[in-house]
């Protein structure tokens, strides 16, 4: 039984934990998947590389507005896939390698196989060919991430489905999709097929698109994608099934009994963390509500010496939340006697969907639940001279401040580059600057789009 100083469960953002400072170390690194984790093989980098794609796509079917008339002529799949995974496997293979053989990796180990905690600080590893070896550690580091949401849907498994697990290898393009989920990854996912000119049906079990953003903003989106998709909200999935016509998807909504007849089925109803393929109450880890490995400001389980991080343990499943602890752990590991904590005061995403959208901070409807005293401004794309440019008559920026230090609460925005946009609006948050000193206490260019945050600063009703 191999016995190690640290063992790293997982290799998306567990496998930058190691630098030189751990050269001394006997360490090992367990991975039942491709290296490199969720963000590069499954997620973010070819999610968004495909999302590129449709907004090329998508140009023909609004240039008209700008006097430029195009024609969308083809789409290449198999052109459009290979781009995508020709960059990254090669990546991830060159990660595992480094790995296995560099001489930097001299005192690693790599267990390509599926770790399970069998004792205290006791993981067994089963390999691909059914083969067991036993670790014992007195450091782990539990990185495992998360895995899609099956629903348990009568006739779905027998029938097939894909998840954003297995979608982007499609050997060839459908004609109709049918995606069962109202939250990021369905919106962004029902952009790209619909751009490539797939017919996308969104089956949503609640009465909006993006129910978790602000409400005006949800609300905003779950219009604007009714205009461009089949959107079916209140809708309960009874039962899937295969004839000659190709999938039957049986619904019931406001007004009975719906069949909607698809090629492909996408399944995005979340992720869950791999907390129970671990069986980390075996080593005495704690868990929350939804499966959340339970960590401390440390980033340290109830365990002494086993930290978690990312999906595993982290309900904002967001990789640059993962980086952030990531580089605690790594710290905290080479520095026990100055240990620091992780921050997540503002924690901003994105939504990489048509048109985007990014948030950080309180929502609209949180701040009400938590009896917090705001004030709220908005300030839309069409009322900026970029924003003419651009046509833009559907997005905006809100934002939310503290009515008696002007301390901003929290901001969302719809519209063109809302990711980029919205950055400066995240730093003034995390450093303190208040709304009235960042409007007015510097330049603003014109006529850029950061424009729309300058005018939503001085909308806010502040004295």
């Amino acid at each position: 039984m191999p016995h190690y100083d640290l063992v790293i469960v997982g290799t998306g953002s567990g496998n930058s934990i190691l630098g030189p400072q751990f050269a001394g170390l006997k360490t090992a690194i367990v991975e039942k998947g491709t290296f490199g984790g969720t963000c590069l093989n499954v997620g973010c980098i070819p999610t968004k590389m495909f999302v590129y794609a449709a907004d090329v796509a998508a140009t023909p079917s609004f240039s008209s507005r700008f006097g430029v008339d195009e024609e969308l002529t083809g789409v290449r799949w198999a052109d459009i896939r290979d781009r995508v995974f020709g960059r990254i496997d090669p990546i991830a293979a060159g990660g595992a390698e480094y790995r296995r053989s560099h001489e930097d990796n001299a005192n690693v180990d790599v267990y390509e196989g599926e770790g399970k905690f069998t004792g205290t600080k006791t993981l067994t590893v089963t390999f691909p060919d059914g083969r067991t070896e036993t670790l014992t550690a007195d450091k782990f580091v539990l990185a495992a991430g998360g895995r899609p949401v099956i629903p348990d849907i009568p006739g779905l498994v027998e029938t097939g489905f894909h998840t954003s697990d297995t979608v982007m290898r499609l050997e060839e393009l459908p004609k109709r999709l049918v995606i069962i989920g109202s939250g990021f990854i369905a919106a962004e996912f029902a952009h790209v097929f619909s751009s490539l000119g797939v017919q996308v049906t969104l089956i949503a079990r609640s009465g909006a698109m993006l129910r978790g953003e602000d409400f005006e903003v949800s609300e905003r989106y779950t219009e604007l994608a009714a205009a461009k998709f089949d959107v079916r909200l209140n809708r309960k999935t009874l039962r899937v099934g295969r004839d000659e016509d190709g999938i039957s998807v049986e619904m019931e909504g406001p007004e009975g009994a719906e069949t909607v007849v698809t090629d492909e089925i996408l399944v995005a109803v979340g992720r869950r963390p791999n907390s129970d393929l671990l069986d980390v109450a075996a080593t005495g880890v704690a868990v929350r509500d939804g499966g959340y490995v339970d960590v401390d400001e440390y980033q340290e389980t109830n365990v002494e010496g086993i930290y978690a991080l990312g999906d595993l343990s982290s309900h904002y499943e967001l990789k640059h939340v993962a980086n952030h602890e990531m580089r605690v752990v790594k710290h905290n590991l080479a520095n026990p006697d100055a240990r620091i904590k992780s921050d997540h005061r503002f924690v901003p995403h994105a939504v990489f969907c048509s048109p985007q959208i990014a948030s950080v901070g309180l929502t609209e409807q949180e701040a009400r639940e938590r009896g917090v005293s705001y004030v709220t401004s908005k300030q839309d794309y069409a009322g900026i001279a970029y924003g003419w440019a651009m046509e833009d008559t559907s997005g905006f920026a809100k934002l939310l401040a503290d009515p008696a230090t002007g301390q901003l609460l929290g901001a969302h925005i719809i519209g063109p580059h809302a990711p980029s946009v919205i950055q400066p609006l995240i730093q003034a948050m995390s450093f303190g600057l208040d709304a009235r000193t960042m409007a007015t206490g510097q330049y603003w260019i014109h006529p850029a789009m950061p424009e729309l945050v300058e005018n939503a600063l001085l909308n806010l009703p502040l004295d």
